[in-house]
């Protein structure tokens, strides 16, 4: 074992379709890479989600790792014993000359900063969902890495999925007919969020192995505390997305997809309580997110497409089963599910795009076989980061990849800002990234860094 490898599990060391490579028919010679040749990519932030995307990669050279906190990453830092372990992503992209492709699974917080980094460095990028912690640095990731020509690929996986792909093709095909209005559902928060407090008082010291600041990133300065990790940060403003940018980036991605949809014209949230006055007309002063919530979208016309009236529920809330749906009919799955109200029939289906079906069930009976219009990903879900690796050895653009997954997030953040300034409609110009009707929400639009921290 190394010096460095030693030093960072004995005292801590970690305190983290369209823009791809352009296809082999495009590069030409000299830019392909063959398949069989082993990407070199690192991993940053890989105690959590990120191992498992290490290890759906593990097929490639993994040649470096970093994270903030030790003893969250040891377990995966044995893993892949060749790989140089590092603290802070900085470094690594400084001193890793070898480094081509880099897996961002930090919190939410602090994935624009640094995958922003790694794209100006000239390296492919996967970062986990949402794409960013703000609506401003979605857009700014999708089009940095457009200019950069690099390899990109947002980790909702349900988006390499069969089903996803299925109820696309039947929404084209007209199998239910126009549909106008959506109703998107989760069962998150599955952690504590929405308690009547603001942040912890006391301060008690960080786990050995941990260091807090770089923990904090671009976020603003507080003392650490466990409320916050490792898995808790979600439910905080300042470090998570909440139960929609937990779920939103799988749930919304079929609708999203398959309608065709892109910027909405408004968005309006309602929460769960008021919680004493602590949310005030100008600005929220509790720091948690909301037990539960309801986002109202609404999205115009798009060319033969109808204008669209979306809504997401959370927090245990559940839209009214449509018409013609047998009720014992499971809506969903464990972690949600979508409701597709057509003309002719609703299809609903789970998270991830999973089991799709029609009703009333005479129509599914009696449903012709689909053409295949969307090509299939090998290996479906699972084959989601062995898709952002093809697109990095010169195959074409990955699923997911910024072009698509940046307007994505930028929607699921949205929502996210109506629930910030609840029980009003924010008037949104989605090409200038703007709140026409509301500064003081049109301030969130953009986050402030703290101190040392840029994009």
């Amino acid at each position: 074992m190394d010096n460095t490898r030693r030093q960072f599990l004995k005292v801590t060391t970690l305190a983290g379709s369209a823009v791809s490579l352009a296809p082999r028919h495009v590069l030409g010679g000299a830019n392909q890479r063959p398949p069989s040749e082993k990407l070199r990519i690192a991993g940053i932030g890989i105690g959590g989600m990120g191992q498992h995307n290490l290890s759906m990669c593990a097929q490639e050279d993994i040649v470096a790792l970093c994270d903030v906190d030790a003893g969250y990453a040891a377990k995966t830092i044995a893993q892949y014993p060749k790989a140089k372990v590092y603290r802070d992503f900085r470094q690594m992209l400084e001193r890793q000359k070898d480094l081509e492709a880099v897996i961002v699974a930090t919190p939410d917080h602090s994935h624009a900063v640094i995958a922003l980094a790694a794209i100006r460095a000239g390296k492919h990028v996967y970062v986990q969902k949402p794409l960013t912690h703000a609506v401003y640095e979605a857009r700014v990731l999708t089009e940095a890495a457009r200019r950069q020509g690099v390899a990109t690929q947002m980790g909702n996986q349900g988006h390499s999925g069969d089903g996803t792909r299925l109820v696309c093709e039947w929404i084209g095909a007209g199998t239910i007919g126009p549909v106008r209005e959506v109703h998107v559902w989760t069962n998150r928060p599955v952690w504590p969020q929405g308690v009547e407090v603001g942040r912890p008082q006391d301060t008690p010291p960080a786990p050995t192995g941990l260091d807090w600041d770089l923990w904090l990133g671009p976020a603003p300065y507080r003392p650490y505390h466990p409320a916050y990790v490792p898995g808790t940060w979600r439910a905080w403003w300042s470090f998570g997305t909440g139960a929609l940018g937990d779920l939103g980036c799988h749930l919304l991605d079929a609708p999203f997809w398959a309608l065709k949809l892109k910027y909405p014209l408004s968005v309006e949230g309602c929460i769960s309580t008021y919680w004493r006055g602590l949310w005030q007309k100008t600005e929220p002063k509790n720091e948690n997110y909301p037990r539960s919530t309801v986002v109202r979208y609404k999205f115009p016309a798009r060319g033969d497409w109808p204008a669209v009236n979306l809504t997401w529920w959370d927090g245990g809330i559940m839209p009214p089963r449509p018409e013609g749906v047998d009720p014992d009919a499971e809506l969903g799955d464990s972690d949600g599910g979508v409701i597709f109200l057509g003309e002719k029939g609703v299809l609903i289906c789970g998270c991830y795009g999973r089991s799709p079906r029609v009703f009333p069930k005479e129509i599914m009976q009696g449903l012709p076989k689909t053409p295949q219009t969307i090509a299939r990903i090998p290996g479906g879900i699972e084959g989601h980061e062995k898709d952002w690796i093809r697109a990095c050895k010169g195959g074409l653009p990955a699923s997911s990849q910024f072009d698509y997954s940046g307007p994505l997030s930028e929607m699921v953040l949205m929502g996210n800002l109506a629930v910030r300034f609840p029980n009003r409609q924010l008037l949104w110009d989605g090409e200038t990234m703007r709140v026409t009707n509301d500064e003081a929400a049109n301030a969130y639009v953009r986050r402030q860094y703290r101190e040392g921290w840029t994009l």
